[in-house]
């Protein structure tokens, strides 16, 4: 995405990609007002939107599947607000929007290995089929996920936050009976135990069903235990053969940010630089966000309109929306599965909102719209014009 959009506007970007193809794994599949305002900056929202589904609203129940509250959606077409297509099918779209530009290019197992920098350029020491290479350039941006090379490089082992003590299990599942329920879009359910997310994620029906684990256990531990999850919470208690589980990946989940976005001419952006848990998409929604602000950045540098302490700014203030918004706001999205007593759902002040959306249209898209918090214009920083 930061290479498209840097390239679309006339600068070179290569992107050093570690795998030989796109990551099969379950990932964030939902895309939010901001993230879908920096698709249509991109060019992409055409191609997306043929492919896409279009989420109708969000609800949360009891494990028994009583209901607590439900927000739907307002997605008219060309103003669409929620909508899902799974990365795996994203990626192809904006390698091939890419690949149209002469300035922008992917090289696949080019794994970065050591990176360095002076007061005039960046540059990386690459491990790639042709043996090992340097690559320089003005600037590099770690993209590389949570357990990015390029913070490390910087910071070492340094990463502020802390683990949860307990594991999430992604599953991408087909399960025709599921439609037959009449369940919306995506649904939380309480549990101190399972927490669980079920949700369609595109147009065939496929389903992404999340939910929570003993930290302790092995992935092959998790594997068989993952019938009997189903039963707990899935519509219908299907069996085994009532359904498919196409991808199936535990992991960790964590709140950490780096202390710096920016190290002279070297950058971070989404996971490498943030991470949260993925309930409520925060985590996927403030890298692309970081993506668009740093384009602008960028951008007002190479086109003289802002020198490049433009960059501390974007470090700056991109750590304060994870702060004060990301970090705060997924962390409240989980803990609050954890507990469905009556009490806590009748105090909680962002059900308390859910449930006035449910009678009240107006500050239904208000509440919706709430997630652009995270955005910032940094073009604002561009040098004032005579």
């Amino acid at each position: 995405m930061l290479a498209l959009m840097l390239a679309q506007r006339g600068i070179k970007a290569t992107v050093l990609e570690k795998s030989d193809e796109i990551d099969r794994n379950p990932r964030a599949s939902f895309y939010s007002s901001p993230v879908i305002y920096e698709l249509r900056r991109a060019g992409l929202m055409e191609d997306i939107m043929k492919k896409a589904f279009v989420a109708n609203g969000v609800s949360w129940k009891h494990i028994d599947f009583t209901p607590i509250c439900t927000i739907h959606s307002h997605n008219p077409p060309g103003a669409e607000t929620i909508i899902s297509l799974p990365l795996d099918e994203l990626l192809p779209i904006m390698a091939e929007h890419l690949g149209k530009l002469g300035n922008g290019k992917t090289l696949l197992k080019h794994e970065v290995l050591s990176i360095g920098q002076d007061e005039t350029k960046a540059w990386a020491h690459v491990k790639t089929p042709e043996g090992e290479k340097k690559f320089e350039a003005d600037y590099i941006v770690g993209c590389d996920g949570a357990g990015s090379t390029v913070r490390r490089q910087l910071f070492g082992s340094n990463f502020p936050g802390f683990t949860w003590d307990k594991q999430i299990v992604a599953t991408n599942v087909y399960y025709p009976a599921f439609k037959d329920f009449g369940w919306i879009s995506s649904t939380f359910m309480m549990h101190p135990e399972h927490f669980p997310m079920i949700a369609q994620i595109a147009n065939d029906g496929l389903l992404r069903i999340t939910y929570g684990e003993e930290a302790n256990l092995t992935r092959e531990e998790m594997r068989e235990r993952q019938p009997w999850k189903f039963k707990q919470f899935v519509p219908g208690a299907p069996e085994p053969s009532e359904y498919e589980v196409r991808n199936f990946s535990p992991y960790k989940i964590h709140q950490r940010c780096a202390e710096k976005f920016r190290v002279g001419r070297v950058l971070l952006a989404a996971d490498a630089a943030h991470v949260c848990n993925p309930f409520g998409g925060m985590g996927l929604t403030g890298g692309l966000v970081d993506v668009g602000g740093l384009v602008d950045c960028l951008y007002g540098i190479y086109t003289g309109q802002a020198d490049d302490s433009i960059l501390d700014k974007y470090s700056d203030i991109r750590i304060q929306k994870y702060k004060e918004i990301i970090d705060p706001i997924s962390s409240s999205n989980i803990k609050r599965l954890w507990d469905p007593s009556e009490e806590a759902i009748k105090n909680d002040p962002f059900f308390q909102m859910v449930k006035r959306a449910e009678v009240d249209e107006a500050f239904s898209k208000e509440l919706q719209q709430g997630a652009n918090a995270v955005m910032h214009d940094f073009t604002q920083y561009y040098k004032k014009k005579d």
